[in-house]
């Protein structure tokens, strides 16, 4: 199959693939490989080549991203289990300060939600969130949202949240997560410039029913720090997330500058997401000491690995569909008109990734699944090669419109949707006022930002 109706193959399979999960409730690691075998099939690819194309795109994310994944969401369990994530978000408001209330919210869900899913870091830091509102009396709908934006923000643009990891490994960046990690903090900005107007103009317009009195939030608060037991430092806090980022910018470095080869050559080990986040892991360890809970560490391992494992799987499966896309000669089609695409160029995984993402519902889902079918920068048979993203600045620009595309939007099939709106005490219909428009506000902002950065960096 060729020409038009290889494409409209393509695109009606990307239908089945969002009504079999959004509507038909169907797991979305059995949608997307059933609709990669009966793309396959339909597309004429030989049949006794599929089971091995099947298999090529399966097991190519356990060689290369999976275990990133899971060292990524271990280091979050630790932070979320001993109280470190907490310790986090009370030295972000110790140095913002309670007069920018809003402002400390974002950032507080910001640094929170780079090791920790914005779900759990939601819950983690309302109470603070609650705590808050009542100490410098403002709206606490606003406080909400500002913590959900800042949780929402790093969830889908920071490595190491299995998302944009996922996305950096597919699209060729294993080795460059800190140019990833660099570009997400700078595209969260108009993400989060964009969410902070917003909230300024909603919040004189809508209002949450919660109403929890001081004490009673201060009892909230001191509850939850009591069942940690004694908080671990702020330096302890810290290092899991900060020693893989100097680890990678320190490979990254030695890689291009003169050292002594035995020097530059362990360098280079330890700046491998791997080995960095191994020794993230590591150094989360105290964190379980201190608080009394090294005993478990069997138990958050085992949960760790329940929360991590359907996140490789779907993205494996996002790797099957990508690996059927090449062997159908889809890529080759693009390629041969790729004048036309290049007018889409930065927009384009935005725009899969947004429909993807508003069809399904998860952020993580619509990463994969997009940065699945654009592929290898390096590959010549890739999207991301039809569309003229073959460096590593454009594929960071890229997995950052993927993350863009994937905030875009947050409604009633999203679950994060209903914890902030629960959490916060939003009804579902001032839910769409304030959290879906909020989350389309950011991803326009953020799409615009990158098309900015494309034009000055790629």
């Amino acid at each position: 199959m060729t020409g038009i109706a290889l494409i409209v193959t393509f695109l009606l399979s990307i239908v089945l693939m969002i009504v079999a999960i959004s509507k038909w409730k169907i797991h979305p690691f059995l949608s997307i490989i059933g609709v990669s075998l009966l793309l396959a099939i339909v597309a004429g690819i030989p049949l006794d080549s599929i089971p091995s194309t099947l298999g090529k795109g399966f097991s190519s994310i356990f060689t290369s991203i999976g275990i990133v994944i899971i060292l990524g969401s271990l280091i979050g369990s630790v932070l979320e289990r001993t109280g470190a994530a907490v310790r986090l978000a009370d030295s972000v408001l110790k140095v913002v300060g309670p007069r920018h209330p809003q402002l400390a919210m974002m950032i507080i869900g910001w640094v929170v939600s780079i090791p920790v899913f914005c779900d759990s870091g939601f819950i983690i830091v309302n109470p603070v969130r609650k705590n808050l509102a009542k100490r410098t009396r403002v709206s606490s709908l606003t406080l909400t949202l500002a913590l959900s934006a800042g949780l929402f923000a790093s969830h889908v643009f920071i490595p190491p949240t299995p998302g944009p990891i996922a996305a950096a490994g597919m699209l060729g960046l294993d080795g460059d997560l800190l140019l990833v990690i660099g570009m997400g903090a700078l595209v969260s900005v108009f993400a989060l410039a964009a969410a902070y107007a917003f909230i300024s103009f909603i919040g004189k317009r809508v209002k949450s029913s919660e109403d929890v009195s001081l004490q009673e939030t201060e009892k909230d608060y001191e509850k939850l720090v009591a069942s940690y037991g004694k908080l671990p430092s702020t330096f302890l806090s810290v290092l899991p997330i900060l020693l893989p980022i100097v680890l990678m910018g320190a490979g990254s470095v030695a890689s291009v500058v003169a050292l002594p080869q035995s020097v530059r050559t362990v360098v280079i080990f330890l700046g491998k997401p791997v080995i960095s986040l191994m020794a993230g892991f590591l150094c989360s360890l105290p964190l379980l000491k201190v608080s009394g809970n090294m005993s478990k560490l069997y138990d958050i391992t085992q949960d760790t690995l329940k929360t991590a494992g359907p996140i490789i799987f779907i993205t494996a499966a996002g790797s099957v569909l990508g690996q059927v896309i090449v062997e159908a000669g889809f890529i080759q089609y693009i390629q041969g008109n790729a004048a036309v695409l290049s007018s889409v160029g930065i927009f384009f995984p935005f725009l899969v990734a947004a429909i993807l993402k508003s069809a399904q519902g998860s952020s993580t889902v619509a990463i994969t699944t997009t940065a699945a079918i654009m592929g290898m920068y390096g590959s010549s048979t890739s999207m991301m090669y039809a569309l003229g993203m073959t460096t590593p600045v454009s594929a960071a620009l890229a997995v950052m419109a993927i993350g863009a595309g994937a905030m875009t939007v947050s409604h009633a099939n999203d679950s994060y949707f209903w914890v902030v709106t629960n959490f916060g005490g939003i009804s579902p219909q001032d839910g769409y006022r304030t959290q879906t428009a909020m989350t389309l506000c950011m991803g326009i902002a953020s799409i615009l930002g990158i098309f900015l950065l494309s034009l000055i960096m790629a």
